[in-house]
């Protein structure tokens, strides 16, 4: 066999491994695939082993996509010694060695910048803990369940409702009332077209970076669900969750500390634009941002390829009434939105606001009253 067609037959068998990958309900986007192929390329891995690892950094995000890479994986290139390392049983078990800067170079190098691993899609071990809400944060919590009702804007129902004045008459209503003044109409009904709150939608990172405001943000969520009629709320770091339903605790305390056992990626990786990309591709997550109020709460540091974020956003915005984006990078004066996610998708939102902790989203919230 030649050289050339002995490439070409490890390509078609690579090529092959990732078409079962999306088989099996591992949908990788292109790009990842790119860069896997890429990522070969600069590694030259010498055995299974370096090629599973090369694979595991590069198109998987999650223990659950692991799952489903490792058997597919032993399908294709057999039984490798690159089983992922199991969780340490206890604290008393000696760390292993962490990776030298050089072992993730090839990758680096493939993606254009840097590693997976290092992009932001690798998740927390251990459950988040966000703690307990102050005297002082329960008192603005007050002050805002007060304020939502009358900040969030408002839309026309679809149903038609008794109204004083309309423009529709409420037929079936007068012909009930006829009945007992003998078929006489006495006072003419109409229906009308009530004014309701606008669905609102909260998308809150809980990445790392955003470890000092999480916790602020999810109680300020926790305030919005309790007091107004559609909220749904989603936590997104390295994964998606919608935490709508922890949130509906009466306690704020109880509420947020549930979210601990829901919300796996917390103080971990950030990945915004395949986070939201994934929300938009369910069909009913799309519903719930259709003429909604959308807030992003997050400083907008995507560390990997800002374009699925931009093009994120942007459907976002064509979707909503309006895409407001809080951040706790702009409470300083002098911050620019300068950073490649930032500046891309600074064209699709409506407001960018300075939102560090409680207080400064009540104030953004009582602009929303104002506007």
């Amino acid at each position: 066999m030649t050289e050339r067609a002995l490439v070409a037959r490890v390509r078609e068998h690579v090529h092959g491994f990732l078409r079962d990958l999306h088989g099996q309900g591992l949908r990788v986007p292109v790009s990842k695939q790119r860069v896997f192929l890429q990522a070969i390329e600069a590694a030259g891995p010498r055995d299974a082993t370096e090629l599973y690892w090369i694979g595991a950094s590069t198109l998987t995000v999650s223990r659950a996509d692991l799952e489903v890479y490792s058997p597919t994986f032993e399908r294709w290139f057999g039984a490798a010694r690159a089983r992922p390392v199991p969780e340490r049983e206890s604290p008393d078990e000696e760390e292993p060695a962490p990776r030298g800067k050089g072992d993730e170079a090839p990758f680096a190098a493939a993606a254009g910048g840097e590693s997976g691993l290092e992009a932001g899609y690798s998740e927390r071990r251990g459950r988040p803990a966000f703690g307990t809400a102050s005297q002082d944060e329960r008192a603005v919590l007050a002050l805002l369940r007060r304020e939502l009702r009358g900040a969030v804007p408002t839309v026309r129902s679809r149903r038609r409702r008794p109204a004083r004045r309309g423009p529709w008459i409420d037929v079936a209503r007068i012909c009930r009332e006829s009945r007992r003044s003998h078929g006489e109409i006495v006072t003419l009904r109409r229906r009308g077209r009530p004014r309701r709150q606008r669905r609102v939608l909260l998308l809150i990172d809980v990445s790392g970076s955003m470890k000092q405001h999480s916790a602020a943000y999810l109680r300020f969520a926790h305030a919005m669900v309790g007091c107004l009629d559609r909220v749904e709320v989603f936590t997104f770091g390295t994964r998606l969750t919608r935490v709508t339903g922890p949130l509906r605790a009466r306690d704020v305390d109880a509420a947020v500390a549930a979210l601990s056992e829901v919300v796996l990626d917390a103080e971990g990786g950030t990945r915004i634009g395949p986070s939201l990309q994934e929300f938009l591709g369910n069909a009913r997550h799309v519903t719930m941002a259709r003429g909604a109020l959308v807030i992003v709460l997050s400083d907008g540091l995507e560390r990997g390829d800002p374009l699925p974020m931009e093009a994120a956003v942007r459907r976002l915005s064509l979707l909503g009434h309006r895409l407001l984006w809080w951040t706790p990078l702009a409470c300083d004066p002098a911050y620019r939105p300068v950073t490649r996610g930032m500046a891309a998708v600074l064209g699709s939102v409506d407001a960018l606001a300075g939102v560090r902790d409680l207080r400064t989203a009540y104030e953004q919230v009582q602009t929303l009253a104002r506007e």
